[in-house]
């Protein structure tokens, strides 16, 4: 927001920008304050940039393979106290997190250079007629075999009550799938089509 602001001043000034994001304008100032001058940080600001320090160091120590609980414990050791939850704050902040034993499985590997479709309903989950509005949800299962894809299918409908006319979410279709695994030609094989339940 302090970069929008930064931006944007110039054209605009610093108070009508802070009027139309509802913040107060000394909240800008004091963000360029700290900005210029580390030591107006606040207490808790500079414990963590201490702290991530440590975290970094202890985890590069130990060949990149400790998690969040072998970090706190080796940190106690140092006689560095600080709880195991803001340690594993700060990990997910640096982006670093310990060897996990077994393979991880990614069920979405997105790419960023593919154009993306449009986001028709924006969230608005309003239909004027039945039929209109189709959600489908793909929910991935870990089993011993493999993953196993449900999908989960369904629209807004509008149903009859005694005085009032209501829209209700309805589960309309619920279609099962085998565990599949994509082949070498990068196309999905084991999914022979949806079985409805």
């Amino acid at each position: 927001m302090v970069s929008f602001i930064d931006d944007h001043r110039a054209d605009y000034g610093v108070e009508p920008i802070c009027a139309q994001l509802q913040i107060a304008p000394s909240t800008f100032y004091e963000h360029k304050a700290r900005q210029a001058d580390p030591e107006r940080l606040p207490v808790r600001a500079k414990r963590d940039a201490q702290l991530s320090f440590d975290i970094q160091r202890v985890w590069e120590e130990n060949f990149q393979v400790y998690g969040a609980r072998k970090i706190w414990r080796q940190m106690n050791r140092e006689d560095i106290e600080e709880a195991r939850c803001t340690v594993e704050h700060l990990m997910q902040r640096l982006g670093i997190e310990g060897a996990r034993r077994g393979r991880s499985c990614r069920t979405t590997i997105s790419d960023t250079a593919a154009e993306r479709p449009a986001v028709l309903i924006q969230r608005q989950f309003v239909a004027i007629r039945p039929n209109q509005l189709w959600v489908a949800d793909i929910t991935y299962v870990a089993t011993w075999s493999g993953s196993t894809g449900s999908t989960n299918a369904g629209l807004w409908s509008r149903s009859a009550t005694s005085r009032r006319r209501s829209w209700k979410w309805r589960i309309i279709a619920n279609w099962k799938t085998q565990p599949w695994r994509p082949d070498s030609n990068k196309r999905v094989s084991g999914i022979p089509g949806a079985i409805h339940d």
